[in-house]
């Protein structure tokens, strides 16, 4: 138990103490990169999508 507890009162510390936290403004930054670049690559995926549904139904109305 008591390893246990020490290894609480460890962590604690080290998150207190030892992590360097970003202020507000890079969080938000930060956030605003990762939704950004989360919308292009949903609109790439998008796009490859319609591509590869176009060219299938191109087959399918030949074969079919």
């Amino acid at each position: 138990m008591k390893k246990i507890i020490e290894y609480i009162k460890e962590s604690y510390n080290e998150l207190v103490y030892k992590v360097s936290w970003p202020t507000r403004a890079e969080l938000s930054n930060s956030a605003v990169v990762v939704m950004i670049a989360s919308l292009i690559i949903a609109a790439f995926i998008f796009v490859v999508d319609m591509g590869f549904e176009g060219v299938m139904r191109f087959f399918y109305e030949k074969i079919f």
